[in-house]
């Protein structure tokens, strides 16, 4: 997903005997929806904008609204704050709304409206009103947690002894244990079918009849349950990077470590044996992964020490971030190849650097306090809406299975908190069957890690109407905005015009960049995104 996700899941049936949802979208009470939102500049009028900020983020507006705790029984007892972004055209607010969505779960969207703003597609950002919001339990809204976490774990899914199995299953059930305890009450009612009630009361509350929807891997799994539990608020949806939103968080997450093994193999591990004359890892796919097994073990022998008293060290676990990191988007391949020169060298600070700052990034038992609201939401998510199916035998087992087919990533699979969730609240999610919908677009690439095609095929075959576009040669994750004219087309062409394909398109990808692309590449969507939400404070 987004790539503060880490723990994979393996494939497994949607099978979930919980108790009753809300039976039909209920109206909210008046209490909620004659509430209106203080909108307020995001940044102080008159003063410079952060540099993060693309021209134009002057008119971002901030500002919040309350939702009941629990939709299933509105009015009767706690309220929360969702934290909100709307950004306007400069000639003003247009009546059109495109709520956003950067995934997860749990990634905080404030930003979004100024992220999209700085891919200067001036069609799409001309022509709506572009929403942000921080899902409940994330970011700026009312916020779950799984707590403050150690900078550093000395565990190696890759080292299979029953000692090491045993310490990893117990960090597991640690790490499930304080999400449920850090998050509290709220830790129950963080879930998509509340998640999106939430996102109807801000429909309702700004006055808008239908909005239509942008949402990024794990934005597709929210847009598409919004769409199956409020069909006739439906205009426009494009889900981009999908998770195979018609099964179970345990089935999306069980396509990553094929998926990621494939995006090595086949993507990153031969640029970098083709651009061996620059960073000198390796001629051929087979001498890199030699070199890079080689500095994994120097890392784990003698990981480099922090920079910082009390910060984290650069060890095997942050070389295994920064991979893994890498595979999102090819703009970071160049960084990449850097970095690994760098350690193979023997320099230190800014390739260690570069490596705690991925490991701060990917891994979840080493949350800075920033972002544990999104690994608190990002499980409560996972672990509340499906059912997992399998214990501590079957983590060790699949794990093992999963890592001698995928050895990049599959021995990660043995990180499974949902595995130990307690007391999993009472929910059963409707089927997203799309029926009854207008048609929606679906973007995907045929090499994406993090969400794999393989799952945004069978969503796209059980969703009716669903129109789905393939990018070919391609593997970045998160497509539209990236710089390739027949994606930004077609989604501009369907959100702005309405223009529905006939059938399902394929698009050619965009190439892989030189070695020295690495100065001028623009950032990932999700650096922007980060950069951008520290600028809002």
């Amino acid at each position: 997903m987004r790539r503060l996700v880490t723990g994979v899941a393996v494939a497994a049936a949607l099978v979930s005997t919980a108790q009753p949802v809300l039976a039909e979208p209920q109206a909210a009470p008046s209490g909620y929806t004659d509430q209106e939102i203080r909108w307020k500049p995001c940044f102080p009028p008159g003063q410079p904008l952060p540099p993060e900020l693309p021209p134009g983020s002057e008119r971002l507006e901030c500002g919040t609204l309350t939702a009941p705790q629990d939709w299933k029984n509105p009015g009767q007892g706690k309220d929360i704050t969702i934290s909100v972004t709307r950004l306007s055209p400069e000639s003003g607010p247009t009546g059109r709304a495109l709520f956003t969505n950067p995934g997860g779960p749990g990634g905080a969207g404030m930003a979004m409206p100024a992220a999209m703003l700085g891919w200067n597609r001036p069609k799409l950002m001309d022509n709506f009103d572009v929403y942000g919001i921080d899902v409940r339990g994330t970011g700026r809204s009312s916020t779950v947690s799984c707590g403050p976490q150690a900078p550093n774990s000395p565990l190696d899914p890759r080292d299979r002894s029953a000692e090491s199995i045993r310490a990893q299953l117990a960090a597991v059930e640690e790490f499930a244990a304080a999400c449920q305890e850090h998050s509290g009450e709220l830790g129950r009612y963080v879930t998509t079918e509340q998640t999106v009630a939430d996102l109807d009361l801000l429909r309702q509350v700004e006055g808008h009849e239908k909005v239509s929807w942008y949402g990024i891997s794990g934005g597709t799994w929210l847009g598409a349950y919004y769409a199956t539990y409020f069909p006739k608020t439906v205009d426009r949806f494009v889900l981009d990077s999908n998770t195979q939103f018609t099964g179970s968080w345990q089935e999306v997450f069980g396509w990553q470590p094929m998926a990621f093994e494939r995006r090595w193999r086949e993507d990153l591990r031969p640029w970098l044996a083709a651009n061996d004359g620059s960073y000198h890892l390796g001629a051929t796919p087979e001498a890199v992964q030699a070199t890079v097994d080689e500095l994994r073990a120097k890392l784990k022998a003698n990981p480099i020490p922090p920079e910082v008293p009390g910060g984290p060290a650069t060890d095997h676990n942050a070389l295994d971030a920064m991979l893994l990191y890498s595979m999102y988007s090819k703009a970071t391949f160049p960084q990449l190849g850097q970095t690994m020169a760098a350690l193979r060298d023997g320099a230190t600070g800014a390739a260690a650097r570069s490596l705690s700052q991925a490991a701060a990034r990917q891994l979840p038992m080493q949350q800075t306090p920033p972002a544990e609201s999104m690994a608190g939401t990002l499980y409560s998510i996972r672990c509340n809406d499906t059912e997992f199916r399998g214990g501590p035998e079957f983590l060790e087992r699949n794990s093992g299975v999963q890592g001698a087919l995928f050895p990049f990533y599959g021995y990660h699979s043995i990180f499974q908190p949902c595995a130990y969730w307690n007391d999993r609240p009472d929910v059963q999610l409707r089927e997203p069957t799309g029926e009854g919908l207008p048609p929606v677009l679906m973007l995907q690439s045929e090499n994406d890690p993090a969400t794999a095609v393989e799952g945004a095929r069978i969503a796209h075959e059980q969703f009716a109407g669903s129109r789905l576009v393939t990018v070919a040669d391609e593997g970045d994750h998160g497509l539209y905005g990236q710089g390739n004219a027949c994606v930004d087309d077609l989604v501009e062409s369907y959100l702005v015009d309405g223009v529905v394909p006939e059938r399902d398109v394929t698009c050619r990808g965009l190439p892989l960049p030189g070695p020295q692309q690495a100065a001028v590449a623009r950032p990932s969507l999700f650096e922007a995104l980060e950069d951008l939400a520290d600028a809002l404070g």
